[in-house]
């Protein structure tokens, strides 16, 4: 047996318990899995839906007897694949194969040539994947980036009212709060969530060239059209009839292109939260017994975040390739969509990996306030913003340029900026009110924008 050391990709070996959850959706024998699924509803269905001229209604114990050929498919029967594709060269005839094997000798066997009946591959392919994938986004993917967004969003309203001077082009800025900062992140995060799950998942059933040829020709005066749909709809999907052999993978390119903005997102936080580890705004938790450097016995590393990020970098790799390469197919068809789709598990494996390196890493963050607090009082600068602008309503003259003499490049404190505000020709009221102001407290709205936004998944 192979040592998962050997293994060629990490997703397999390294890291191969902590991608678990997507190994049910796509690993070569949960492929082989969907497969004889759709190869016996796809029976079932002919003969107990379509009722086609010369099948079988079968019943409840039969139909019991057939699902459990995918149901309880195992290692054994995946070996058996393998073993007939080795003289077939060909990995879906080996699935149409397999299940006539298993139904022989039992009552179905009169009706085994309606197994792949009308079938190009490509009607069993797309379903196959298309019932992977949407799985796999509905119970792993997407609970693992709500998740995220949801921890975010805990945080924020946390924080809301955490005073924190921002940085713009990497020089002091406006003060915000460290909540409202992550509740803006939530809600890039989520407008990508509501943006995947309007994602329909296609599938088509419709024969070697899309136009139902070999189903017409057997059985004329049957509405394949509808019983497509009906097919396709019963398995969960949305039915395509406008396509070539291949169900044209546009829907493909929506899925990844949305998991991929997510990612993106995603590293932007990471990068952000990196930086605030190296400001000294964030401390992570110890955990014994962790090392953090080699030579350095005194570094604690950001490394949670640092896996997220490159995971992030080599998921977006793969799934932009997907968008870019698998809705194009030669004139009818031609086969390089079948090598790279068989990669979906590693786009997503990656992505899985950083939303998991992400959470735990945001769950280890401890805040540093006094750390903050010192950075903006360190920076009365910061003032000019709100002093020059009640200038301007008054119509004070140069009321930006007097700011900039006074502050820019320049280090100023509580004595300098009060003793600016008296000498300006304006109202005792508003001079009182710019006195009254601090860094810490120079925030706008930034406690009530995070109060007043409510993301989806509060009333999901």
């Amino acid at each position: 047996m192979r040592d998962p050391l050997n293994n060629l990709s990490p997703l397999d070996g390294r890291y191969g318990l902590k991608v678990d959850e997507l190994r049910p959706y796509f690993s070569e024998a949960a492929l082989m899995k969907h497969r004889l699924l759709v190869e016996v509803e796809w029976f079932i269905f002919l003969c107990n839906k379509a009722k086609l001229k010369g099948t079988k209604v079968w019943k409840p114990a039969e139909l019991k007897q057939l699902r459990s050929l995918y149901e309880f498919f195992d290692m054994v029967d995946a070996t058996r694949v393998k073993e007939i594709e080795s003289t077939t060269n060909h990995d879906v005839k080996a699935i149409e194969y397999l299940m006539k094997e298993k139904l022989r000798g039992s009552n179905f066997e009169p009706y085994l040539e309606f197994v792949h009946f009308g079938c190009t591959s490509e009607d069993i392919n797309n379903l196959s994947y298309g019932l992977m994938l949407k799985g796999a986004v509905e119970n792993v993917l997407l609970p693992a980036m709500t998740g995220v967004a949801e921890l975010l969003y805990e945080m924020g309203k946390k924080y809301k009212k955490v005073p924190m001077m921002s940085r713009t082009h990497g020089q002091p800025a406006s003060p915000t709060t460290l909540g409202k900062e992550l509740v803006n992140v939530v809600a890039r995060l989520e407008r990508q969530l509501r943006s995947l799950k309007q994602v329909e998942v296609l599938g088509k059933m419709n024969g070697a060239v899309g136009n139902f040829n070999a189903h017409i020709s057997a059985y004329p005066k049957e509405n394949w059209v509808d019983l497509s749909t009906k097919f396709i709809q019963f398995l969960g999907l949305t039915a395509n009839h406008y396509t070539t052999q291949i169900e044209s993978h546009d829907y493909f390119a929506e899925m990844f292109d949305g998991i991929a903005r997510y990612n993106t997102i995603l590293m932007d936080l990471d990068k952000d939260v990196w930086s605030y580890i190296s400001l000294g705004y964030f401390k992570q938790r110890l955990k014994k017994g962790e090392v953090g450097s080699s030579t350095m016995p005194h570094k604690v590393n950001p490394i949670d975040f640092e896996n997220s990020e490159g995971n992030l970098g080599m998921a977006n790799a793969i799934l932009k390739h997907f968008s870019e390469k698998l809705p194009i197919s030669r004139l009818q068809r031609d086969l390089t969509d079948s090598t790279v789709v068989r990669n979906m598990g590693m786009g997503l494996g990656h992505s899985l990996l950083a939303y998991k390196s992400c959470l735990k890493g945001l769950h280890k963050l401890e805040l540093n306030e006094k750390v903050m607090a010192a950075d903006l009082d360190a920076n009365w600068e910061l003032l000019a913003e709100p002093i020059q602008t009640v200038m301007r309503r008054h119509r004070v003259e140069n009321a930006y340029e007097q700011l900039k003499e006074l502050t820019r490049g320049k280090k100023v404190n509580k004595k300098t900026v009060h003793k600016f505000v008296d000498g300006l020709s304006i109202p005792a009221t508003d001079k009182k009110r710019l006195k009254s102001l601090t860094p810490s407290t120079y925030i706008g709205l930034a406690t009530e924008l995070v109060d007043s936004y409510k993301p989806d998944f509060l009333s999901s």
